[in-house]
């Protein structure tokens, strides 16, 4: 008798996990509460990793409710678990809530990665040594607390490396829609989960992008945490296709694909979901299409108001590809006409739309998360962002046959979104440009050889372990930190500096590298691109009143070096009232040492500095006190979100 070969023991690629693909308010409703439960493929996790709680490499459950104290955490390796794909949905059942933050937070960790070509880190802790050095630590994982507050917020902290999620009753001004009085968990809808969580995973990428310094750059926080949540809806292929069909494959259309946070808006008073990209509900109650008005971007100053109209134009432009995409379809099924007859698609039809759906909704938000790494390291404008997407498209899809890059132009320009530096809206105007020959090799001299950066570039791909990579990028921060202050005092390096948006007569101290990190990206024909990402950061202390100035900081920079247009007050001895920030992000081919893109910030840029201090003299509230205070202590984004609810328009009566 053969002996029968031994069945080697294969680790999964995925755990299924039950979640609602919305929140529970649609399980009352009869035409949504079909597709409202849903089932993710997490990335798996072997018992040695993930423990009860849920805790795993990345994330940490830690459920401390104010009022019923600790819940048992769920054991997700459970064999009955796995067995049923995890906890049926339960709004009363606080392991689901558990295993909720966990499935969703796990899959828009992984969607950053497949774009980045990198695994993700969390920012790190610094702690004062005695000698006034800030010392980065590791933060293994961000933890999760589901029921951690009792009122009708939810935010991510960067201090606590944490989200924070709350849980309320329901406001009365909508029965119709919400239970009065009714217990409504922020942890059970999936739009606030991912939106909370990528808040986290850009304060990993962009750790002074938290830093208000104009009225774009905390709406860019709140608008892109927006944008991966709305993308994200179209992963769920059940919804998508049951969306489809209902607005006759019309996306611009009301319909929950284009909506965020729905019980979450309703319960707290709005009159519908919390934002929308594609319309808004009326005084009447009647929903009504975003009809766009380029002058109420530059009107808004509201942060998350402010940042729905970046939120619009990058829907606009998926809903303008999508469209081109299903134009084919559309003139298939209607005789050439391209308008389909009265009645249901059918559902070959209804899925070859889907389908063309989700491949849009992928490379836009792909093309979204990629643009990230062509970003200046402060003080960020919604016109830079749309020169980073141009960019970081362009360098991996050179042929845009499908038009996606000038359809993210036209949406912009639509909004009345434009960058400042530019002479055109031409694809080739906004890209960011390479340094020219002479100054490649005032570059090349001031950066370290290539050895060097082969030597300290982290191995940083999918499949290494993240502690390790952390230690290597910090060990590569700190030489070139130190190489980079020690080449201040060299009068030869000047003008290389000033390339960078970089003043050589700052103290040696002001000059940090505040990231470093891999760009891995392959593109459709296969090519693959390998750079390092570096940003470097100065500042100047900024003060009200110039009155006591015993010094003066010069402004930007001219042909002979940096020009004396106005006095920056410096007064010895008195704390500045805020900073002004100037840098650069520059991206560097590894193997020659060359600067393929240096995206500067001058830190000696008048309108700048004006600019800042003109938005916080103007503005109030969290962005006021994230400068006078310690942002861990003000916890901006609490604050954000609560302001948010208070400038929301509510239901009539």
């Amino acid at each position: 008798m053969a002996k029968r070969k031994k069945i080697r023991d294969h680790q999964p690629a995925f755990r299924r996990l039950r979640v609602y693909a919305f929140d529970p308010s649609l399980e009352t409703q009869l035409e949504n509460a079909v597709i409202n439960q849903v089932t993710l493929k997490v990335p798996w996790e072997t018992d040695e990793i993930l423990r009860e709680g849920p805790v795993g490499e990345y994330l940490e459950v830690i459920d401390d409710d104010p009022t019923n104290g600790f819940h048992p955490p769920v054991d997700l390796n459970d064999p009955h678990l796995l067995a049923q794909d995890g906890l049926p949905p339960s709004e009363g059942n606080p392991q689901f809530h558990q295993q909720m933050v966990y499935a969703v937070a796990m899959t828009t960790i992984r969607a950053f990665e497949r774009a980045l070509g990198r695994l993700a880190l969390w920012s790190p802790q610094y702690v004062e040594r005695n000698d006034g050095f800030w010392e980065p630590f590791y933060v293994p994982r961000l933890r999760i607390h589901p029921h951690a507050l009792q009122e009708p917020n939810a935010y991510y902290s960067p201090h606590k490396k944490a989200l924070l999620f709350g849980y309320f009753q329901a406001a009365e001004s909508d029965p119709a829609h919400q239970m009065p009085g009714g217990t409504v968990f922020t942890c059970l809808s999936h739009d606030v989960i991912v939106h909370e969580t990528t808040h986290a995973l850009l304060d990993g990428l962009h750790r002074r992008f938290i830093e208000p310094t104009n009225p774009d750059s905390l709406a860019f926080h709140e608008a892109f945490a927006d944008i991966v949540a709305l993308f994200q809806h179209f992963s769920l292929s059940d919804v998508l296709r049951h969306q489809i069909a209902r607005t006759r494959g019309d996306l611009a259309r009301q319909n929950v694909l284009g909506e965020l946070a729905y019980q979450f808006g309703r319960a707290t008073g709005t009159r519908g979901a919390l934002r929308s990209a594609i319309g808004t509900i009326d005084k009447n109650g009647k929903w009504q299409p975003h009809d766009p008005q380029p002058c109420e971007y530059m009107m808004e100053k509201r942060p998350h108001f402010r940042g729905s109209h970046l939120v619009a134009a990058v829907f606009d432009a998926f809903l303008a590809i999508y469209n081109a995409r299903i134009a084919d379809l559309l003139r298939i099924a209607s005789g050439g006409t391209g308008r389909l007859p009265d009645g249901h698609l059918h559902p070959d039809l209804v899925n070859r739309l889907a389908d063309e759906a989700a491949k849009t909704s992928r490379h836009m938000l792909n093309m979204c998360i990629r643009a990230l790494d062509y970003c200046p390291p402060i003080d960020l404008t919604f016109g830079e962002y749309l020169r980073a997407l141009i960019t970081a498209d362009h360098d991996l899809v050179r042929d845009d046959d499908r038009g996606y890059r000038i359809a993210m132009i036209e949406a912009f320009r639509r909004r009345g979104i434009y960058p400042d530096d530019v002479r055109t809206l031409s694809e080739d105007s906004l890209r960011w440009h390479a340094p020219d020959a002479q100054e490649q090799s005032l570059l090349t001299s001031l950066l370290p050889r290539p050895r060097v950066f082969r030597r300290l570039m982290p191995d940083w791909d999918l499949t290494c372990d993240r502690h390790t990579v952390f230690k290597q990028m910090v060990s590569f921060q700190q030489h070139l930190e130190k190489l980079l202050r020690e080449r201040l005092q060299d009068s030869s390096m000047t003008e290389a500096f000033h390339i960078l948006g970089l003043d050589p007569t700052l103290p040696a101290e002001e000059l940090k590298v505040d990231s470093m990190r891999p760009a891995r990206r392959i593109g459709p024909d296969e090519q693959s691109i390998v750079e390092l990402v570096v940003e470097i950061t100065q500042r100047l202390p900024g003060y009200w009143d110039a009155r006591d100035a015993k010094d003066v900081y010069y402004s930007r920079t001219g042909e002979n070096g940096f020009e004396i247009l106005r006095q920056f007050p410096r007064a010895e001895g008195k704390v500045a009232d805020f900073w002004v920030r100037g840098g650069c992000t520059i991206l560097i081919n590894p193997d020659t040492a060359n600067v393929r893109y240096a995206i500067v910030k001058n830190i000696r840029t008048t309108v700048r500095f004006d600019r800042q201090a003109d938005y916080l003299r103007e503005a109030g509230g969290a962005v006021r006190a994230a400068y006078f205070r310690r942002l861990e202590e003000t916890e901006a984004f609490a604050m954000l979100h609560r302001g948010e609810l208070q400038e929301a328009p509510k239901s009539p009566g």
